[in-house]
């Protein structure tokens, strides 16, 4: 790998890109630092340090540190993936959206102009629900209130200045995926997700340190942590690859076709879409309790918080019905039957149409089920790390499953330019797989 990289200093294109997305990378990075106007930053850091191991510290290490920041980036680009989730279920939905999907790239431009302005309205609801409940929460050591001046003044500054903050990310990320390697807004999350890393390994050691964690227990994790790591790389990029036989024609005088191809399924056909809509979800509870005083809301409330049994059995039915559904929304075995039929290709020993439709729905069924296993598993890791082992970091769930996919189809990006250039890839035992 070391000397691909070498190799990508002869490609100038290449080298201009990737010069332009750390740039890029680095004007996000900065923007982190930069705080909110009228938050109190050392009853922010005391309350996160008190709250490093729970849905808070999740959330921090999603922004990169932006929200432990109360940055003007502290949403994150989490609502422009929310708004483009919603699209894409929308387009199977509504049917005013699946014609506009259907009218090339026109239609496209119209959905993605859509998202933008609900990405703007889920900050702007979003940023209110956080200024009201940030007037309310103290630093856990002290009396100090997080807000220095609570009131309406301080609720609209802070909605214009978090929904700023994301149309702003959103339109880095947008560059970066133009000019730059590989998807802009996976790479944003990429790092502010692997920023955290430094600080959670030395808060580790730390606590080992101070006695607080079984100095026996750091090998283990790191042990644990390569395992899963290296799991995840496998269920990525692992392919069911169903054989197809294209039949021969007679054009002319010619005989064409007979070509023999695969039809390449994945394990993990829905990606990181179910953990999210799943921990959307599970968010509602814990943030109706916050804002209604009603005893029987409160304690339902406290049901459902995270890390409770009840929530971690919730959370795992959510992440295997979202396998599911996202799963029958985006991958329609009938329509890729009848293109194999209208292209002259078949599965072999398996009837054309109906039959070819049955027999991958089947396959993707078993390939689907054998997923949301694996997701939900690498899902509940955290939790259990953080119960158990005291482990003062958020490591598993979806935060790792985008690390590791956004890290395959960067690499995999640039080898392909090095590739149409005539230089070798990165690896010389073979090359990444495409997802």
């Amino acid at each position: 790998m070391a000397s691909g990289l070498q190799g990508t200093a002869n490609i100038p294109e290449l080298k201009r890109r990737i010069t332009f997305t750390l740039l890029m990378l680095a004007v996000y990075r900065i923007g982190v630092q930069i705080p909110t106007p009228g938050i109190n930053g050392e009853a922010l850091a005391d309350f996160f340090a008190k709250n490093s191991g729970t849905i808070f510290g999740m959330f921090n290490m999603f922004s990169g540190g932006a929200l432990q920041n109360f940055s003007i980036f502290a949403l994150g680009i989490m609502p422009y993936i929310s708004a483009s989730i919603i699209f894409q279920l929308l387009q199977v939905v509504v049917p005013q959206v699946e014609a506009l999907a259907k009218e090339g790239e026109s239609g496209r431009r119209k959905i993605t102009q859509y998202t933008r302005y609900a990405t703007v309205v889920l900050s702007v609801v979003q940023g209110l629900f956080i200024s009201i409940g940030l007037e309310s929460m103290a630093a856990p050591s002290g009396n100090a209130m997080i807000v220095i001046n609570p009131g309406w003044a301080f609720r609209i500054m802070t909605v214009m200045t978090l929904t700023s903050g994301t149309a702003f990310i959103m339109w880095l990320g947008e560059q970066m995926t133009e000019r730059g390697v590989g998807n802009g807004i996976s790479l944003i999350i990429f790092a502010g997700i692997v920023a955290r890393m430094p600080v959670a390994v030395v808060n580790t050691v730390k606590m080992a340190a101070a006695g607080e964690m079984p100095i026996i227990l750091l090998p283990l994790l790191v042990a644990m942590m390569a395992v899963v790591i290296g799991l995840v790389i496998y269920f990525e990029t692992a392919q069911r690859k169903i054989p197809i036989q294209y039949a021969k024609r007679m054009i002319g005088r010619q005989l064409y076709g007979g070509q023999r191809s695969h039809l390449p399924l994945k394990i993990n056909m829905s990606g990181v879409v179910p953990p999210i809509f799943a921990s959307s979800i599970m968010m509602f509870p814990a943030t109706i309790g916050g804002f209604v005083q009603v005893d029987w809301v409160k304690r339902a409330s406290q049901a459902l918080a995270w890390g409770t049994p009840l929530h971690t059995l919730l959370y795992v039915v959510m992440i295997v019905f979202f396998c599911f559904f996202y799963t029958a929304v985006t991958f329609n075995p009938v329509d890729i039957a009848e293109n194999l039929k209208k292209n002259g290709g078949f599965i072999p020993g398996i009837r054309p149409g109906k039959s070819t439709a049955e027999f991958i729905d089947k396959i993707m069924i078993r390939l689907t089920t054998v997923g949301a296993v694996y997701i939900s598993a690498i899902c509940v890791l955290p939790e259990i790390l953080i119960k158990k082992g005291n482990v003062p970091f958020y490591f598993g769930g979806t935060a790792l499953l985008i690390v590791v996919g956004v890290a395959i189809d960067t690499i995999a990006q640039v080898e392909s330019y090095t590739v149409m250039r005539n230089y070798d890839g990165f690896l010389k035992t073979g090359r990444i797989k495409g997802r």
